[in-house]
């Protein structure tokens, strides 16, 4: 029989996809050293119960989400029963053999996570929930569980409520002085009556954001970061007493954000990020002294504004060791103990996938002089076919040196693989972050500009055999750039995308509509929409939509899609059966193979919609 070079191509795919690997540690609160770990498997996201240095246990007899986290005592997973990944549902806790479920906030009607945590003496499960009132933190009693009370709300955007030790005190990320600007203060309140206890607020100089309460019962300063200079940093703050100590770190360029806190020991656990390079530091609480414990790779991704602030991180273990998460392009996710003397333990082995290939990080230069992040790499030992950009979601997160299946793929099947981390893009400072404000989406275009141009002199980004694919805003900017910039492109993968955001805003759930409503003011909209620029796209397109997504519901794209077919566009839209940020290993291989098909189709000189061979609706 005949192989083609497509059966190879496939069959890599096949592989690449068939080895479950961790998705995120979710550390128990408490004395206890457990946590909840989280692998991305053929079906979607499973989990295991992990009593550190002992070896994770068998998998739990369910799914759950990326967000679920184990009880300090280790019997129940907290969890939001939201249908298959619509996001809006309720709070569910499940036994670990899967025989009892426990509705946590019966007869509230359904909303959508946006802090999960509980306090380090286990009494409470803190909740901030969103629905079309507001934002609402919830104190939950969990041994036993009890009746929620709600303890703040505001119609206003506002995320993380976290406990103190003893939950008495609960901070939340608030905005209500700044409506529609995310550049939070910290709202803390007494857990009892609901009381403010104090604010504190850097503004205008720059946003503050809690990390964690001490550990210690009756110790109730709180870690928190903050971008007083433009970029982040460690301080901690008393709100009963405004006692405050700031750590400038001036000899430090970029980032150092903090991560986790051993307040016992009076050590903080912090990320340096310099031109998207990551170090992994502890800072010395009593004197400011800053150490290096890793550098090489990634050790956290930051989630900004969603139900927790990272997918995942570095943290300390109840006795003070550091657990070091640590990944990088072509490395999956493993976890790692460190000594004081810098050897490491491993404790969570990476995934043992097929060997693949490290990307090169590169500053290149856009319109204005700003200097952008792109990461990029090339097939070995041949030429590439092509070229593939990928745009990050968010937009505030980041793309990290971070184990990508999709990205070693594009590498396997002898495409050129580029991520960018555009204007709007984390860990850059307050200025970068917020750079694409008020603009109409014009700074990101010009830093897709900058990137295909870097690429094309490195030989790369052929217009006829270049394309530019993203997740959400990274979907949208798919749409807009193969508006935009239509000479640079000849074909575009968006993934949860949105296309026209006069639709989309009013359609979407209520945790992000308010946040979307003022990026994208009305004056904007035409601007901002990839709709406005249909006349202009001859590439072709593929969007891949989940049928149950809240965030960027179908309503978004299909106007698009179908106004683009009317003019005789190349479009093919397909829906896949759940939501914003599904999991699971099958389907996300079903997608990869799908876009090569579709990029080889070009190379042939093909349409995508071409009859009897446009893609199924089957995922």
């Amino acid at each position: 029989m005949l192989h083609t070079p497509e059966d190879a191509t496939t069959a890599m795919i096949d592989q690449r996809f068939a080895v479950p690997y961790l998705m995120t540690v979710r550390p128990a609160a408490g004395a206890a050293d457990r946590a909840l770990v989280i692998e991305n498997h053929p079906e979607g996201a499973r989990a295991r119960l992990w009593q550190a240095p002992n070896a994770p246990e068998g998998l739990l007899p369910f799914d759950v989400s990326t967000g679920a986290i184990v009880t300090p005592d280790g019997r129940w997973i907290v969890d939001l029963d939201d249908g298959g990944g619509s996001e809006v549902g309720a709070l569910v806790a499940i036994s670990l053999d899967g025989s009892e479920r426990v509705a946590l906030t019966p007869g509230r009607e359904p909303y959508v996570l946006r802090g999960l945590v509980f306090s380090f003496d286990g009494s409470t499960l803190i909740a901030t929930v969103v629905d079309e009132e507001g934002f609402h933190v919830l104190a939950i009693p969990a041994a036993p569980w009890g009746e929620p009370r709600v303890v703040y709300s505001n119609p206003i955007e506002a995320w993380f409520g976290m406990p103190s030790a003893d939950a008495t005190l609960v901070s939340i990320d608030t905005t209500d002085h700044n409506p529609g600007i995310r550049r939070p203060r910290i709202t803390v309140v007494d857990s009892a009556s609901g009381a403010t206890v104090a604010t504190l607020d850097d503004l205008p100089d720059g946003p503050v954001r809690a990390v964690r309460f001490s550990s210690i019962a009756g110790d109730d300063r709180l870690l928190l970061n903050t971008e007083r200079s433009g970029f982040s940093r460690p301080a901690i703050w008393n709100p009963r007493t405004g006692e405050r100590h700031d750590f400038d770190l001036p000899d430090i360029a970029g980032e150092v954000i903090a991560l986790d806190w051993h307040a016992p020991s009076g050590r903080i656990l912090a990320l340096h990020v310099d031109g998207g390079i990551h170090r992994l530091l502890e800072i010395e609480e009593a004197d400011g002294g800053v150490r290096t414990v890793l550098d090489g790779g990634s050790f956290a991704e930051p989630d900004i504004a969603n139900l927790h602030p990272f997918y995942w991180t570095s943290y300390y273990a109840p006795d003070g060791a550091v657990r070091a998460m640590r990944s990088t392009w072509d490395v999956p996710l493993r976890v790692t103990e460190v000594a004081a003397d810098g050897a490491e333990k491993t404790l969570i082995a990476p995934a043992a996938v097929p060997p693949g290939q490290p990307l090169t990080s590169t500053l290149v230069t856009s319109a204005d002089g700003t200097r952008v992040q792109l990461w990029s790499g090339r097939p070995a030992d041949r030429e590439p076919l092509g070229t593939i950009l990928e745009i990050h979601g968010g937009p505030m997160l980041v793309a990290v040196d971070h184990y990508n299946p999709s990205a070693q793929s594009w590498l396997d099947a002898g495409f050129a693989y580029a991520s960018l981390n555009y204007r709007g893009s984390v860990t850059f400072g307050r200025a970068f972050r917020e750079g694409f404000w008020n603009v109409g989406g014009d700074r990101e275009i010009e830093d897709v500009s900058a990137a295909i141009d870097w690429l094309r002199a490195q030989g790369l980004a052929d217009p006829a055999s270049t394309f530019v694919t993203g997740a959400s805003y990274g979907g949208h900017m798919t749409l807009l750039s193969v508006g935009r910039l239509p000479e640079l492109f000849a074909g575009g993968f968006a993934h949860v995308a949105v296309a026209d955001w006069s639709v989309t805003i009013d359609a979407m759930n209520p945790a992000v509509r308010s946040v979307w409503s003022s990026w994208v003011p009305p004056e904007l909209v035409e601007r901002f929409s990839a709709i406005s620029y249909l006349d202009d796209v001859t590439a072709s397109v593929w969007i891949n939509q989940g049928s149950i997504d809240t965030r960027t519901p179908v309503v978004g794209v299909q106007g698009y899609v179908d106004r683009l077919r009317a003019r005789g566009g190349d479009a093919v839209l397909e829906i896949f059966e759940g939501g914003h940020e599904p999991t699971g290993l099958r389907g996300a291989a079903h997608d990869q193979r799908r876009m090569q098909e579709l990029a080889l189709r070009t190379l042939a000189g093909d349409r995508w919609d071409a009859p009897g061979i446009a893609p199924s609706q089957e995922h």
